[in-house]
């Protein structure tokens, strides 16, 4: 298995960058063929929407479905896959951004009561408890 940086992932669904997208491109054929398997770590889900909604200014519906083509794809071995799916579906229909509902489930994974948090776009969402 390889671990895959937020900039690969991001040559491979913008097509933005000609040279890179051929080398990804490349990339994975390769890795097809060996079936070779690719990690993809959560940060690196939190830093894609970061960059497709600030850099390439994308909707919550364009990036929401950029995130479930990632979690779709069989060769990507995505960290916390069942939370990353949970927080997607929270952020789909939430107003706060995807990392702070991943960021939710994971800690309520670690047996945390709550999440601590001064973002009012959390009030209201179970597990998170909103400081004033």
């Amino acid at each position: 298995m390889r671990g895959l940086d937020t900039n690969i992932l991001v040559r491979y669904l913008l097509l933005d960058d000609p040279h890179q997208v051929e080398v990804v491109k490349n990339l994975f054929d390769q890795g097809t063929k060996r079936e070779e398997r690719y990690h993809v770590p959560s940060v690196v889900l939190c830093e894609l929407v970061w960059v497709l909604r600030s850099v390439y200014r994308l909707g919550r519906d364009k990036i929401c479905s950029t995130l479930g083509l990632i979690l779709s794809v069989g060769s990507f071995e995505v960290q916390d896959r069942d939370l990353a799916e949970r927080a997607l579906e929270e952020y789909r229909t939430g107003q706060a951004d995807f990392a702070d509902y991943l960021i939710g489930r994971q800690n309520g994974r670690a047996g945390c009561d709550d999440t601590l948090s001064f973002d009012r776009d959390l009030m209201g969402h179970p597990g998170f408890t909103i400081l004033r």
